[in-house]
């Protein structure tokens, strides 16, 4: 499972509790708060995760292009010279 810090997973909970009372008009203690992260975090973050891992590999498949080409601007001529 994902590790978060104790602060931002206090944020995430009152985030959840925030949630509830305005849009559901129902109140949720901290501890089903964060039973309900977790479970999130356990079914759901690996969706999150994967999503993260894949638009990381599409952004350095880019960026390589593009070092490539910048690789290849650097070759110098090596014909048509005098000393053939």
């Amino acid at each position: 499972m994902i590790s978060i810090p104790k602060e931002m997973k206090d944020q995430m909970i009152g985030r959840i509790q925030a949630y509830f009372e305005e849009e559901r008009d129902e109140e949720i203690g901290e501890l089903g708060a964060d039973l309900l992260l977790d479970i999130f975090m356990k079914e759901l973050g690996p969706y999150y995760y994967n999503q993260g891992i894949a638009d990381a590999k599409a952004l350095v498949e880019e960026r390589w292009g593009s070092v490539e080409e910048d690789i290849e601007a650097l070759k110098r001529s090596t014909g048509g010279g005098r000393y053939r």
